[in-house]
């Protein structure tokens, strides 16, 4: 019997509105988790087909919500380039045509008045706020607001944003570990001010770190890429310096200050990790000349266009943690590096990346380390 690859195996999802073959990008081999979950399955299935005017999906993770509920022409809203990556993907391999679903980032403003908005919680309450005081002026008092999410994932605070914000909020029984929120509109309640994006200032120096809502240590500086800062490498011969999974940009803009004459790339799977970073250095006044990128890591980078790649990866996608994403960032580092270029990374001691950079590149030397944190360096040598 033929074996079929791990990685062209499609998982099925079934539902009120029907039968959906779906996928997680980027595709990787042996995958074992499903592009949706119990709370993505226990709202469509309370939906059903009681759905009728404009629709509004917020934080759809692989694309599960849109496909399904593709024939109500929703708009889809996301942070995440992943998220729209995945939905566009699983729209033309289940046939279904992809202008019936409209893709805004979390920067854009809704555009019109919406009759039903389904929201997917974040673990980011800052995000979520923001959401709910972009969203607010586009409902009217018989809009419906749903929420769902894994039972982990929806605490008070959750419901007091909805509450807050939004109106009078329930949730339902929980089923399979999912809950919905039901939030009735109340247009009476006056609408705060968003508070992102945020800055405080780069300790030591002239900069503002800009932070947008669903910005990584958006209120300080986290105390492993304060140990990578101190540790950036100074070579009159970088060109091109890549701060891969950039954030705030704090990394790449210190690396633009110890290196004036070389050329900036930042990108980040976040939509609002890219307009921070922009931000940051726009603000910062430095010569250098600079690009911004939302993208999956390093895959829109030609082989061989960098000297040095700086990066703090995630041990998490989503709710999963893992070393997948760092994997994936290592080896596309690997192909983008010039010859001799460096991957300079900051991680967990107890992650042993080492043991990755080391098989990957065929070498791997500690920089600097504290009893949390080690910063390491690999070069391309072949």
């Amino acid at each position: 019997m033929t074996s079929i690859s791990p990685v062209r195996v499609m998982q099925r999802l079934e539902v009120a509105s029907g039968r959906f073959s779906l996928r997680r990008y980027p595709l990787r081999q042996r995958e074992t988790l499903r592009a949706w979950d119990a709370a993505d399955e226990y709202l469509l299935n309370h939906l059903g087909r009681d759905i009728t005017g404009r629709l509004l999906i917020i934080n759809d993770s692989f694309g599960a919500l849109g496909c399904a509920l593709s024939g109500y022409r929703p708009t889809l809203q996301s942070d995440s380039y992943l998220s729209h990556w995945s939905t566009r993907e699983n729209l033309a391999a289940n046939r279904l045509d992809s202008d019936q679903v409209r893709l805004i980032s979390s920067l854009d403003e809704p555009s019109d008045q919406y009759d039903l908005v389904l929201i997917r919680v974040t673990k980011t309450l800052a995000l979520l706020e923001h959401e709910l005081i972009q969203l607010k002026p586009h409902l009217t008092a018989s809009s419906r607001v749903i929420g769902c999410g894994m039972v982990k994932q929806i605490h008070s605070s959750t419901l007091q944003l909805f509450e807050r914000i939004i109106g009078p909020t329930h949730t339902s029984l929980a089923k399979k570990k999912a809950r919905l929120i039901f939030a009735t509109v109340d247009t009476d309640i006056d609408l705060p001010v968003s508070p992102y994006p945020v800055s405080y200032p780069l300790e030591g120096s002239a900069y503002q770190l800009v932070n947008h809502a669903n910005v990584f240590s958006r209120d300080q500086l986290d105390i492993g890429t304060r140990l990578l800062l101190q540790h950036i490498p100074v070579n009159a011969d970088y060109r091109d310096i890549i701060d891969l999974g950039c954030g705030n940009g704090v990394v790449g803009l210190m690396a633009a200050q110890r290196n004036p004459d070389a050329r900036l790339h930042f990108v980040d799977e976040s939509a609002m990790a890219v307009a921070s970073a922009e931000a940051t250095f726009t603000g910062a006044g430095l010569s250098n000349p600079a690009c911004f990128r939302q993208g999956d890591a390093l895959s829109g980078f030609a082989p061989a266009s960098a000297d040095l790649i700086l990066c703090n990866p995630p041990f998490h996608q989503g709710s999963v943690v893992g070393d997948a994403t760092a994997w994936r960032m290592f080896n596309q580092a690997r192909r983008v590096l010039r010859h001799g270029g460096e991957l300079r990374i900051i991680g967990n001691r107890h992650l042993n990346y080492h043991v990755k950079l080391k098989r990957l590149f065929g070498n791997a030397r500690q920089v600097a380390a504290d009893p949390k944190f080690v910063v390491l360096k690999s070069f391309k040598t072949g």
